[in-house]
């Protein structure tokens, strides 16, 4: 089950948007050419199909500016959706929903196109035991957001920021001295409930990782054939991870090495928006 967004989350994201949107004067196209009581009943549909993600941000827009609007949702987050599919039907005030509708399928056409890639990498490698994971390659204040679409999508999330789990790259190597050195320090700093992962750019590296018990590794930029001599190398005793140049066509490859994560950046940050519209149903009378 998808663990819906906290509210705190959604309710900032939403509050951050529409000031951008609505600025000092509000949306003026909608208060010039619209009764202040006119009501009507619209519906957002799928124009492309895909998974949906981001119905919270969607709901929220509206109810912030119309807290009399009813929001029926058709489908749920992480659902795969058709062409034609109605994802939500809104009825309210036509001024509300009309300003709040380009920030609702703002969200929800970034969030679904996350989904939306996620899902297809994670159904190309779902005959293996890998699983797809995000990167920090995320758009800078949407990080909470973008992370859940990608679970929605049927993805994991790798870590949220930098205070959260320690990952030792080649240039904190090179800085430190030696993998070796790198992780000895980590240990010394951290409490019992912190993962250090390291990443390795070869099989020495790797090798040296696991003599010193590292249980979460990262394979960054191998060939297949490395991958395959990692695993096997490797042996169960660490968490492998592959990261470096993943793309849809590569990854069933990927994952029939035998590794157990493959991280990919472009789900977030290069995932087209599934294109979604809001339709307009019918003027409805405000009972």
């Amino acid at each position: 089950m998808l663990n819906p967004l906290p509210h705190h989350l959604v309710d900032e994201a939403i509050r951050r948007a529409l000031a951008e949107d609505l600025g000092r004067a509000g949306d003026i196209t909608s208060a010039a050419v619209i009764d202040a009581d006119a009501w009507i009943s619209v519906q957002i549909a799928a124009r492309k199909p895909g998974v949906i993600a981001g119905l919270d941000l969607a709901e929220a827009a509206f109810q912030h500016l119309d807290s009399c609007a009813v929001v029926e949702r058709a489908v749920e987050d992480g659902t795969r959706i058709a062409p034609g599919d109605v994802v939500m039907r809104i009825e309210g005030h036509a001024r509300g929903i009309l300003s709040a509708e380009r920030t609702a399928l703002n969200y929800l056409g970034h969030l679904s196109g996350i989904a939306t890639a996620t899902r297809a990498m994670a159904d190309a490698i779902a005959h293996t035991k890998a699983r797809i994971c995000d990167t920090r390659k995320t758009t800078p204040g949407l990080r909470a957001l973008e992370k859940f679409a990608v679970r929605a999508g049927g993805g994991v999330n790798h870590r949220f920021g930098l205070d959260d789990a320690i990952l030792i790259k080649d240039n904190h190597i090179a800085a430190a001295g030696g993998i070796t050195q790198a992780v000895t320090r980590a240990r010394e700093q951290i409490g019992h409930m912190v993962v250090i992962e390291v990443e390795v750019d070869n099989l020495d590296q790797l090798d040296e990782a696991l003599s010193i018990g590292v249980g979460v590794i990262l394979l960054d930029n191998m060939s297949n054939d490395q991958l395959r001599l990692a695993v096997a190398a490797n042996a169960g005793r660490a968490v492998l991870e592959a990261s470096g140049t993943v793309t849809l066509d590569r990854v069933a490859g990927i994952a029939e090495t035998g590794v157990d994560l493959i991280s990919s950046g472009a789900i977030t940050h290069s995932a087209p928006c599934l294109d979604l519209g809001l339709d307009f149903i019918e003027a409805a009378p405000n009972d």
